[in-house]
Parts: structure tokens; sequence; C-alpha cells
């Protein structure tokens, strides 16, 4: 294709019209660069315009007194709490809201009642529901309270509805005002794999023993917000919770041969545990590498008989959101130490993180080599993107519900090494090697988010775990090279994307189709995808380490995040909230077509010549081909009379007449115009279709004929205009001679056959298999089948 010089300066320099503009938006043209206004809370004086708490912020906060006891004859728990709570709003409260989160397992809970098993699920999930509720027949589950009252001991009213508790106060509370009462309570310990409990008991045959992970266990206040007044959504099992920050005393009594783990820092060692285990802690502290508490020989030791008295551990927590533990005599415990050097100057200053782990000798060969070092490495990597890590220690325990799950300073975590069906011996397989040191990572990131930036779970999962998702692969990316992470490369999303069976990222927790999909990988790809590709590594980070700072210790909506990240990265990003979170658009940008073209210098000595070669380069046509096989007997050349000047000189041929019209449309030019006309230059007009529907930057790897190479990124903005459609403009020097659209795969593009220009085969592998049936499905199932209903592990999604 040849523009000619004027044209190509007017194609260059013209501004779309006004009505051309009108016309386009009357004809359906959707603004996908449209701000967000419409949809996010206007700013006030608790939540500014920058994503910032404004100057009148204000929380909640709850304190907590509690004296619990475990029997683990009956697995049952049962407790007293003295509660103080602070109302630190503007608000005058008649009633509390109370979470009773073990509600979710009693009887005709609305959890179990909207309980569904479609035609078409999945055998193993079809499996899991039917599992579940024949084992909640049998299970006497939920909160029984016993008593609701005032300080003085006089009775409180109380409602139950459902997972949710209203204790009617006897007085209104006033703003800065605080109230006191007690709540006696007791409930039956679930199961943990079997109801899909967060927390319970798991029984090793082995040696008649249990591991108690003991969660989501007491009446804790409801978060009462400036957004949204009292938080009384239900439990249903996927929202999980947002609790008020405070300071928590508990004693916990156990059975006397007991080891527990606990949040929280150890009030009474001595009184619990022996001078060497005590020694043996301290020296953890100065420690690099993980050494033992409790070493596997007297673990094994310990787990062989059963005391018949009880012990107290009596631990304090400041400034937490919430509390659990973990009870068994089956305990291997190993710590190490890390500090934060906060001032090099002065290293008595520095502050010393006790890391552990907690596992039975079933764990080994696996935790004792992975599970305290992935601690230390997130409290590394997360403190260096978000804050520093804020409380005095952070564990990891074997727990009993398969996956991981998270509360301040404690994390339950499930893999553990297979046993061979030959030899007996424990091994791990690289799938269980790498899972258990990413769900480490992934719950102990979760004392970060949400446990220290007090995200909204019940509402927004993926606030918490999409973001802590996000950071879970950075810090795998730390452990080694090419560690095979889950959810860090955009293409691992696409088939997500393109599935009909999805709701945006902004849907409400319990209304979720694909959890896992939904509320951890989309969302963390995003932000990987807003790291690396949309604003960049360092404006992103230090953007993102804004966020936390603001709202550390503190409860951020999706705004603030939204909000915060546009105001400390300078970057408008609107569009792209509403792209991959308000929508359920994938992308798919395709490289349509290119044209090539030369400006046309006009000169008739240069342009002639060109298109003689040009004409001559081309095949011959079908009836040219066979004439000349046919060797056809010219009249012209059988009386050569006929040939006249036309026959001598081909159509290209330069004619005085061409170089004298030349001449005069030259000198009718003005400089700049003459400047074009010696150009000489290379015109590519590349044409993009948006299939997907969701708008992205173009990122170009060209290459060209003498082999060099140019990487281009073009930002989303060129869809501001036309988001079905454009077409880009290069002016090169050089002939391209191949385009390929997304070369990193950065963008999630979900068809990369129409990404390169000329179009190449497409490539692909046939496998022949045979289907195989399940003809032991019903044994399978006596059996307990195959359960994974862990909330990292699969469960979920």
């Amino acid at each position: 294709m040849r523009l000619s010089a004027l044209f190509a300066a007017a194609l260059c320099l013209s501004a779309l019209p006004a009505s051309a503009q009108i016309e386009q938006t009357k004809s359906g043209h959707t603004d996908k660069f449209r701000q967000l206004d419409e949809i996010l809370p206007t700013p006030n004086v608790y939540r500014t315009g920058s994503g910032a708490p404004g100057h009148e912020y204000w929380q909640q906060k709850v304190d907590y007194e509690i004296d619990v006891t475990l029997d683990a004859e009956d697995r049952r728990l049962s407790g007293v709490e003295a509660i103080t709570y602070h109302n630190q709003s503007p608000d005058t409260l008649r009633y509390l809201w109370v979470q009773l989160d073990q509600q979710r397992f009693a009887k005709h809970s609305d959890a179990y009642a909207t309980l569904t098993a479609g035609k078409n699920q999945a055998e193993k999930m079809a499996f899991r529901s039917l599992r579940a509720r024949l084992a909640q027949m049998d299970h006497d589950g939920g909160h029984k309270i016993a008593s609701v009252a005032d300080a003085d001991g006089n009775p409180l009213a109380y409602t139950i509805t459902d997972t949710m508790m209203r204790i009617d106060l006897p007085a209104p509370l006033a703003p800065g005002a605080t109230v006191d009462f007690t709540i006696d309570w007791s409930y039956n310990i679930p199961e943990a794999k079997v109801l899909g409990a967060r927390g319970g008991w798991e029984f090793y045959e082995d040696d008649g023993n249990h591991v108690y992970f003991i969660a989501q266990w007491f009446p804790r206040l409801a978060a009462y917000t400036d957004d949204a007044g009292w938080n009384t959504k239900q439990f249903l099992g996927g929202g999980e919770f947002t609790l008020e920050f405070g300071d928590y005393d508990v004693e916990i009594t156990v059975p006397a041969d007991h080891v527990v783990a606990s949040t929280g820092t150890l009030q009474n060692p001595g009184d619990v545990l022996n001078r060497r285990q005590r020694q043996r802690l301290e020296r953890a502290r100065e420690a690099d590498e993980p050494i033992f508490i409790i070493t596997p020989e007297e673990a094994k030791e310990n787990q062989k008989s059963k005391a018949r008295g009880t012990r107290t551990w009596h631990f304090t927590a400041d400034n937490v959101r919430d509390f659990a533990f973990a009870s068994s005599r089956k305990f291997v415990w190993d710590a190490a130490g890390f500090t934060f050097n906060q001032d090099t100057e002065t290293p008595d200053d520095d502050r010393t993180v006790l890391a552990m782990s907690f596992y039975p000798e079933e764990g080994m060969p696996l935790w004792d080599k992975y599970s305290t070092h992935s601690i230390l490495h997130t409290l590394d990597t997360y403190s260096r993107y978000s804050f520093e890590y804020p409380y005095p220690v952070a564990q990891s325990v074997m727990g009993p519900i398969g996956g991981g799950m998270e509360y301040p300073m404690i994390t339950s975590n499930g893999p553990r090494p297979e046993i061979d069906e030959e030899t007996g011996e424990r091994s791990y397989s690289r799938r269980t090697k790498y899972g258990l040191i990413s769900v480490i990572i992934h719950e102990i990131g979760h004392i970060y988010f949400p446990m220290t930036v007090n995200t909204d779970e019940r509402n927004w999962t993926w606030m918490d775990e999409g973001i802590n998702s996000f950071l879970q692969t950075l810090a795998e990316q730390e452990w080694e090279e090419d560690y095979p992470s889950r959810r860090g490369a955009p293409e691992k999303i696409v088939d997500y994307m393109v599935s009909p069976n999805q709701v945006p990222i902004m849907t409400q927790s319990d209304s979720i189709l694909q959890f896992g999909n939904n509320a951890y990988g989309k969302p963390a790809i995003a932000l990987n995808i807003l790291r690396e590709t949309i604003v960049g590594r360092e404006l992103f980070d230090f953007a993102f380490k804004e966020y936390a700072r603001r709202w550390k210790f503190k409860r951020p909506q999706p705004a603030d995040l939204f909000r915060s990240l546009e105001d400390a990265s300078g970057r408008d990003l609107d569009w792209f909230w509403r792209g991959w979170f308000y929508t359920t658009d994938h992308v798919d940008i395709a490289l349509t077509g290119v044209t090539r073209a030369t400006l046309s210098t006009q000169d008739p000595d240069v342009e002639k010549p060109r298109q003689r070669a040009e004409e001559a380069a081309k095949a011959p046509t079908i009836m040219a081909k066979r004439n000349a096989e046919a060797a056809i007997d010219y009249r012209v050349d059988r009386f050569p009379e006929l040939k006249d000047f036309y026959n001598e000189n081909d159509r290209f041929t330069v004619t005085p007449k061409d170089r004298k019209s030349y001449e005069g449309m030259v000198d009718g030019l003005e400089e700049w115009q003459k400047e074009m006309l010696a150009l000489g230059a290379n015109l590519y007009f590349l044409d993009f279709e948006n299939i997907g529907g969701l708008v992205m930057p173009i990122l170009l790897d060209i290459t060209y004929a003498d082999g060099s190479t140019e990487e281009l990124r073009i930002p989303a903005e060129i869809w501001r205009r036309n988001q079905n459609e454009v077409t880009k403009l290069l002016i090169r020097d050089k002939e391209i001679a191949k385009i390929q659209l997304d070369p990193h795969r950065e963008t999630a593009d979900a068809d990369t056959t129409n990404n390169v220009w000329p179009a190449e085969p497409v490539k692909t592998r046939l496998e022949l298999f045979k289907y195989k049936s399940r003809p032991n499905l019903m044994q399978e199932m006596r059996d307990g089948g195959d359960d994974d209903t862990s909330e990292e592990a699969g469960g979920d999604e």
C-alpha cells in the first residue's frame, strides 16, 4: 500500500470530529474508562477520597478474659468469658450483636439447610455433601448458652438467630462508654474434616490420641462499622468474619500431658514446661535454624499414656482481632527466632519474633524440615512488601482440617507425608512438599491480611484471600528459582475467565460460584498484572506498602484499596478495577490485520522504476502462463510495422511530461511537506480487535527483516474511544518481518492463536484415552472417600 505524502500528513494530524464521537456513543459505544464515582461510596470524614482513613475514623474495641476447659474424653469445650465492650463510635447502642460461629453445626442451621446436591455436581462434591449431612445428623453441634449476665451477675436478655446472638442492654451505651458482661457457654467439638469445620479434632487410630485445633470457638462481638453498622450476615461457611481488635487474657485447661500452642504469649512457662524445655525455648530465640523444644522421641513417649489430671496454660495477647489454640499430647515442637533490626545503630532495640511449629511425629520427614523455615521466610518477605510483623510469635500447627486456616499468631496447616504401602515408611511427594511450603506461607501471610489489615471477609473474601495469594506468590518466587506457584502466571486464570460459570470478583462471599478461582486466583493474578504490566514494580510496591501502612490495625473496604493504590501510584486505574473486578469480561486481543505502506515521493524517476519492479515480481496469471506454454505466434511479431513508441516503452517509462508535473508540484510545497516527501519510511497499520471485552495494554514484540527486535508497550488507554477495535500506526525505517502480541504472556490473553503476524500453524497434541468408571464408589463412600475440604487445598473451589 502506498500513500501520498499529503494524505498521510492529514491522517496523522486531523482529529475525530465531535459529531463522529457523539455518533459513536449513540451507536452503542461503552466508556470502559468511565470513573467509578457512581459505584464507590462518597468520601467522608471517616474514609477519604485518597483512600486513607479520615480524621474522624473510628472503630470499636473489645477485651476478653476467658477461662476455657478442653474435655478430651467427651471432645467438648466449655468456657466462661468476661467481655468489656468499648463504644468508640459516635452512636448510642441499645443492643450488641455476638457471633456464634459454632451454630453453623447445629441441627437445622441455615448453612446445612441450604446445602445443594445438584445432579450435575462432581462425584466428589456430591459425596462430601452426603457425608457431611450424615455426620451432621449424629453431631450435637452448636453453642449451648448457659447464661448471659451483666458485671453484677444479673441476667441479660438475649435472642439467638442462627449464627448470631443479640444481647439487649439494660441501658443505652453512649459514645465513649463501656459495658461489662459475661457469657457462659459450651459445645461439642466437631470432627474437622468430616464436617468441613475451620477447627475441630482429628483422631489418630494407631495410638488412640487426638490433635485439637480450636478456632471460632467462643462467642465474639460482631463488627460495628462506620459504613455498615452491625455486621449481622449469617455464617454460611464461605464468608468468614470480621471482628474488633482487643486485648485477650485466656486460661486454657487441658489434660496434664497436653502441649498447647496458642495466640499470644505464654505467661506461666514455669507451670507447664519443664526446665529443659524452657532452656531450649530461650536458645531458639537466638537460633537461625529451628531447634527442638520437644523432640520426636519425647513426643512419642508422651503419647503412650494418658494423664488423669489437668494443667492450665495462661496466654495474653494485645491488639488482636481473634484467638485460637491447639492442644495434643502428640506434639513435636520446634522453634527459631526472626529478628527485625529496627535500628541498626542500637541493636538492643532489635525485636525477635519466635517462629514455632507443632506437629505429630507423623508429620516427619517433612514438617521438621520445612514448616518453621516457611514461617521465617514469610516474616522476611511479607514484612518487606507490607509492614513489619507486629506480634511476638508466629506458629504453624499440623492441624485436623486438611488444608490451612489462619488466626492471629497461629495457623493450622494440613499437608503431611504419605505412607508407602509396601515398606510402611513415610515419604513425601514433590506436590506435598511444595503444598506444605505454600500453605504455610499463605496462612502465616494471613496474619498480615486480614488479621492485621482487618478486611471484611464475610462480604469481600477476595480482599484477604486474593491479596494474600498475590503476596504468597511473591514470597514463593523468593524461595527458589522456578518455584511452582499456583496463582502467579496470568495464563493460569484463562480457563476460569472464559467460563460461563462465574460471577464478578465484587460478589458477596457466599454467592460466589467458583470460590477458589474467584476469591483467590483472579484477584491475585489481577494484582500481579497490575504490578508487572500496568503500573510497574517500583510504583506498585510503594503504593501497596502505603495501603498496608494506612490500614494496619484498621478496617479497609474495597474503595479504600482502589483509591490508595491510585493515590500513591499516580495512576488512574478505574478502568482496571471496572474490568477485572466488576465484570466477567476476559482478555482476548487479536491482531487481525497488518497493512504495510510507504510514503510516495511522487518523483517519477523514483516511483516508476519501483512500480516496474513490483509488477515484474508478480506471479504470472494462469492465462499468461498457458499462453507462454502454447508458444503463440503473435501478430505484432509477424507484422513488425504494427509496433510503435508504446511497444518500445512500457507504462513505467518516465516522460518529460511526468518530470515537469512533479517539479511544478514540488515548487508549491512548504518545507515540512518537502521533508515528508523525502522521508522514505515504512508505515505499518496494525489492526487490533478486543474480542474478550476486557481492555488491556497492547504489548508487542517486533522482529525486523535484518534480525533486530523491538519491544513496544502501548497503554490500555488506546481503547478509550473505541473499546472494540483500534488501528495503530507504526513508522519504521526497517521492514517488519514478524509481530508477536503479548510475547511474555502478561495479560491472561485467552486465545494466543490470533496474536501473531504472519499467522503461524496452531500446535497441539492429541491424547488417546479410555474412560474409566468408578465401580467401587459405594465402597469409597463407606470407607470415607477422598476428603479434601480445606480452605486452601481445594475444597473451596
